[in-house]
Parts: C-alpha cells; structure tokens; sequence
C-alpha cells in the first residue's frame, strides 16, 4: 500500500482524512434527507427553498441542499389549476383602497377569498382572509354552499376573535367584491367593525389572496386527502397551522407569518 501512495503522492494519513471526510458528508446528507422526510410529512409540497428557509443548515448552501433534494426525489409536483368560484372584474362596487397604501403593520389590510375544493365528486367552499402585513391567515371557513352565512360571515367572526374588533378599526378589507362581500349582512358587519371595504379592480389585485388558496389546496389539502366533510375541516386546520407557524415565506425574509410577528 506504501508504494501506491507513494506513487499517487499521496500520504495514508491524507487519504484516511479524506476517508474520514467523506464517511461525514455522507452521514451528515443523510440526517438532512430524514429532516427533510419529517418536514414533508406536515409539508407535503413545500419546496426545498422553503425547506432550507425552515431547516437553515449551516454545513451546506442552497443551491447543493437543493440539488440533494432533487437527487433524492423531493421534487415538488405541479399545482392544479383551479377555477374561481366569483368573478367580479368589471362591476365596481368598492374602490381599489389597497393600492392607496403601504402597509407598516398588523390589522392595516386585510385580503380575502374564496375558493372551491373538490372532494367525492362535490365542491366545497374554502374562504379565506389574511393580514397582508405578516401573511398571516386570521379567518377561514371551510362550507359546502356559497351562502354569505356560510363563506364570509364566519370567517370574519374569526378575525374578530384573533385580533379584537377594536382593533380594526380603519383597516381595509380587500376582496374580488363577490356577493359574499357585498350582502347585505356582511356590509353591515364591517361598518360596525370600521373596516374599510375594496376591491379589486383587475385580476392581479387580489393575487396575494388567489395565492393563498392555491398554497393551502394544493400544497396541503390535496395531498392530506380528506374523505369526508368532517376531514376536510380537520385537515383544512392543521393546514392553516402549518402555514401560519410552520411554513417560511420569502417575502418575510424566510420567516413564518408568527415569527414575523413577534419579531
């Protein structure tokens, strides 16, 4: 063995240190992947970008640790298309007030939506509103009709618990203007609460809120495959958690919507 590292000019000790080396970047690869399996389990579809967002491992950059995910088969999984369940481009009925501001912080603006998911050959209805300040889902319902009393109307309430009905006061409320947005009942709600009612006026207004539902439907409820209605309640909480306290966002400088907000 001498006269072949002799002949490489290489010492033992340099290729046992090498040995050494690699044996550790191998066991070190190998304890990432099942941190990024673990991750997957809650994340079905999150990207490796979010993955070394949340995982920050120090040992390896982004571009290799996305590279090992790719090499080792966590690639992401196009998103289905999905359709609108309103569509109210062209009839105004609230002024566009979100492009009239820059939001500095929480309870400023608020954006909202609602979506279909298909389940059993039915459609159900997800509605959604986060705080565009720290992407934070603060209302969500999920109903199997588009009724306002079933769509909007609890997903406010739910707002109104999460951050106090006093504290939203001159906050705007940014949908696509449905009808849902703009009965009676739901109307009424946001005069008393101060809310300052807008719409979109094109379809690229309201992309933070058409994003939001593409992330929790196809990143989250659609791998989590509920059955039943009572499971897609179920699995429609858990995601939001997971967003909200688990998923980084590049927009807030690879932090999750909580962290953001108490940093």
């Amino acid at each position: 063995m001498n006269q072949i590292y002799d002949y490489l000019g290489v010492s033992k000790q340099s290729v046992h240190q090498k040995f050494c080396r690699d044996m550790y970047k191998q066991s070190e690869q190998q304890q990432l992947l099942h941190l990024v399996r673990q991750v997957r389990e809650d994340h079905p579809r999150m990207s490796a970008r979010d993955i070394y967002l949340k995982l920050r491992p120090q040992t390896i950059g982004r571009d290799r640790f996305e590279l090992l995910c790719a090499e080792h088969g966590f690639k992401v999984q196009h998103n289905k298309n999905y359709r609108k369940t309103t569509n109210s481009l062209g009839v105004t009925r609230f002024s566009n007030h979100l492009k009239e501001i820059e939001v500095t912080g929480v309870n400023q603006a608020f954006v909202s939506d609602i979506t279909y998911y298909e389940m059993n050959s039915r459609f159900y209805y997800l509605t959604f509103i986060m705080d565009l300040y720290n992407r934070q889902i603060v209302g969500y319902h999920v109903s199997n009709n588009l009724r306002t009393e079933n769509t909007t109307l609890p997903a406010l309430h739910r707002l109104i618990k999460l951050r106090g009905s006093e504290n939203l006061k001159g906050a705007i409320f940014h949908s696509d203007g449905g009808g849902q947005y703009y009965s009676n009942d739901f109307k009424q709600l946001t005069r008393k609460l101060g809310l300052i009612n807008s719409m979109a006026e094109e379809v690229y207004e309201n992309s933070h809120a058409e994003r939001l539902n593409g992330i929790i439907k196809n990143n989250y409820l659609y791998p989590y495959h509920p059955k039943t209605f009572n499971e897609l309640k179920k699995y429609l909480k858990k995601a939001v958690r997971m967003y909200n306290y688990e998923k980084p966002h590049r927009a807030l400088n690879g932090k999750t919507p909580m962290n953001y907000l108490i940093n």
